[in-house]
Formats: C-alpha cells, sequence, structure tokens
C-alpha cells in the first residue's frame, strides 16, 4: 500500500514523532510505501526523517493536491496536524482519512483537559462553558518569542467537526474513545490500537540495587505532576534517591520547589537524555513513577518499565489503568493523593521481593497485551479495511 503520513513537524520532538517514526520504519520493512506531508522542521533529529522518507517528502507550501498527486496514496494517516484548509482539501479528495488520536488537542482549547487552577479534569464536551472558568482560549507556544496564543472557540468547533469526517480514529484506550464519543464522534469509526512502542535491541533488566531509585521520564510540565511527586517524595520515610529526566517549561520551579522541600540531595534533575543514556538509568532503579495529573491518554512511558520489568506507582489518571493494574504490576493512587503515593513508594522500595515479583508480571503482561508486531499489523487491517469500504463507495 501507499500510505501517506500527515504531520506538522520533520524530526523528533515528543511521543507523537517518535510512534511516526517506528511506525513508517516498519511498515516500510514490510514492503509498503510511505511518504510524509509536513509544515516546518523541528531541527531535531530531522536525517532520520529524511533517510526514511527519501523522495516521498512533501511540504504543505507546496499544495496539498500536489503531494496527493505526486504520491497517490491509498489511505492517508494523520497525526498532529492542525491546518484546517488542507484537511478540507484531503476531505474533499478520494482517498480514505484515518486520523491517529495522541492527545486532546483536537476537542480541548487548552490541549490538557483539565482546568489549571483546581487541577480536576474535565469530563464534558466541548462548549462555551470551556471559554471562562479554565481560561481555555489561552494555550501555551512550543517556541517563539510570545510564551502563548489565543484559540479560537469557533475554530475549534470546526476543528472538531472536521474530524468526525475522517474514515478513521485511532485512539491508544478506552478511555480515549470515551472522550471521542462525549464530543459527538461516531463510535463505529473510532478503532482502538495503542501505538506501541518497538523493543530494545536488548532486554534491560534492573538490579534493584540498594541506591532505592525513583525514576521519571517525560516532559516537565504542570499536567505531568512533577510537583506532586516532590510533595510525595517529602513524605517517603525511607532512604530513596530520585531521579527527573526531561525537559519543559515547569522545571524550574519544579527545581526550586525541590530545594524548598529539602530534596535537593536526593533528587536529580537531568534534562533531556537520549534513549541510550536513559537506558543506563533503568539499570539501577526500583521503581517508575508516573505521577500526571491530566488524564493521559496512555502513558507509553509506562510500557518501557514494564518491559524492563520494573513496578510501576502512578496516579489513576485518564488511560493509565490500561496497562497498570493495581496490586499487579505497580500501584494505583487517586490523583493529588501525595500520602498514599509517598505510602507505595515506601512498600516497594522497603520490599525488593515484591518490587521484583510486580515487574515480572508487569513484563509479561506487556509482551502478551503490546506487542510491537501485532499493533503494526493491526494498523495494516485497518488500512485494507477502509481503503476496501472507499473502493466499494465508488463502485456504487
Amino acid at each position: 500500500m501507499n500510505i501517506l503520513f500527515a504531520h506538522e513537524t520533520l524530526g523528533s520532538f515528543g511521543g507523537a514523532e517518535s510512534n511516526l517514526l517506528a511506525t513508517a520504519t516498519e511498515l516500510r520493512a514490510r514492503g509498503h510505501r510511505v511518504g510524509l506531508l509536513t509544515q516546518k522542521r523541528s531541527g531535531k533529529g530531522e536525517t532520520a526523517w529524511e533517510e526514511l522518507f527519501g523522495g516521498n517528502l512533501y511540504w504543505l507550501m507546496d499544495g496539498v493536491a500536489r503531494a496527493t498527486a505526486a504520491f497517490r496514496p491509498d489511505v492517508l494517516y494523520m497525526h498532529k496536524w492542525e491546518d484546517q484548509p488542507s484537511i478540507e482539501a484531503l476531505l474533499r479528495g478520494d482517498g480514505p482519512l484515518v486520523r491517529m488520536v495522541h492527545d486532546h488537542d483536537i476537542y480541548c482549547l487548552r490541549s490538557y483537559r483539565y482546568n489549571p487552577l483546581t487541577r480536576q479534569p474535565c469530563t464534558r464536551a466541548a462548549g462555551l462553558h470551556c471559554v471562562v472558568p479554565c481560561l481555555a482560549p489561552v494555550k501555551r507556544r512550543r517556541g517563539g518569542i510570545v510564551p502563548i496564543r489565543w484559540v479560537g472557540y469557533f475554530s475549534k468547533q470546526r476543528e472538531i467537526a472536521l474530524s468526525r469526517r475522517f474514515d478513521r480514529c485511532i485512539v491508544a484506550t478506552e478511555f480515549m474513545r470515551g472522550e471521542l464519543r462525549v464530543n459527538g464522534f461516531d463510535e463505529q469509526r473510532i478503532a482502538i490500537i495503542p501505538p506501541v512502542p518497538p523493543p530494545s535491541a536488548e532486554p534491560l533488566r534492573s538490579s534493584f540495587s540498594e541506591r532505592n531509585m525513583v525514576l521519571f521520564a517525560g516532559q516537565i510540565i504542570r499536567g505531568k505532576g512533577v510537583d506532586v511527586l516532590l510533595r510525595s517524595l517529602a513524605k517517603v520515610r525511607g532512604r530513596f534517591e530520585a531521579v527527573i529526566v526531561g525537559e519543559g517549561h515547569h522545571r524550574a520551579a519544579c527545581e526550586k520547589l525541590s530545594r524548598k522541600l529539602g530534596l535537593e540531595e536526593r533528587v536529580k534533575f537531568t534534562g533531556f537524555l537520549p534513549p541510550s543514556e536513559l537506558k543506563e538509568f533503568y539499570r539501577e532503579t526500583s521503581v517508575v513513577v508516573v505521577p500526571s495529573v491530566w488524564p493521559e491518554p496512555m502513558g507509553l512511558v509506562g510500557l518501557e518499565a514494564m518491559r524492563a520489568a520494573l513496578p510501576v506507582v502512578a496516579f489513576d489518571a485518564g488511560g493509565i489503568s490500561a496497562w497498570l493494574r493495581d496490586g499487579e504490576n505497580g500501584f494505583l493512587v487517586p490523583p493529588m493523593n501525595t500520602v498514599q503515593f509517598a505510602q507505595r513508594l515506601d512498600e516497594l522500595l522497603a520490599d525488593k521481593t515484591l518490587a521484583r515479583t510486580m515487574g515480572q508480571r508487569g513484563l509479561e503482561l506487556v509482551t502478551r497485551d503490546f506487542d510491537f508486531g501485532r499493533y503494526i499489523g493491526a494498523l495494516e487491517d485497518l488500512f485494507a479495511t477502509v481503503a476496501s469500504e472507499r473502493r466499494r463507495l465508488h463502485a456504487a
């Protein structure tokens, strides 16, 4: 099949980009022809993308019609994309459109689906009530001189309406399917296919050393709850070290809070680390934490922890319960409950047998339920189905 990906940025940036690159690489290895329609450069890891897509790399400024005419896609697979005129142009075309819903961007003006003041998750469909209570039209800007940007209410409603017209929307969890249903999407057009990351070349296994290392890996933004994690760590009774791997606009505030809580000797902020360096931390880690307070679409860092046979402690936010089974491969904690979060950490750090057992259960679960090969196979089946549906429609 000819599969044309559409994504706003060329190059590596975060989870969506990692998923796209891994997915396109494997699909090409299976004999499919892959291309990319994009809008701008990220300045990070672009070489790998240019080598993968080669002459099938197209820019929005050259026109959607030119890209589709040159590539002749059997299916267009859209990831992060806000440009509405180009979406409208693609919807007028003959080919099927599939959209990967990585997060809440499509139907939430702020993208995070929770109130920034109360930090309570939102459960309502996008509407006029979004505008005032949570300052929804004000959204943080990635890069640029001005750190925020305005998101128009009617523009967001138009984006939702356009997205409902896609042949399929792919989500990672049942929780995310519910989010689309609330916003008026046809359930029959929603497919649950978790975006499983490819496995490491060599298995990672922790020594569960006496360092009692607690590991966080992800963006340091308010929704990821690093500040709440720090308040939890301040309540841990036993000895521990904590490593915070990642970057983000909330890092400076979290470092200040760490010092205020007296944790500067036990908590280390490393900044962003490439996967090869992050793996070394996994070898010494005793427990991985996912303290997200926004409704996580899935929380893929948990799958990486499970592949390393490590237990996870996380807040029960969004779709995390799709892979974290409380008491089986870690612990789910009620959101914002720093006392219970600390208690669960103490429990795992003090009982290495329990930590190893939960880690092993996690490894068995991720091997059984989150296989990369089956994930790619599910995508192939879906693409073939929507292409067949379109052919039958045209024939009729």
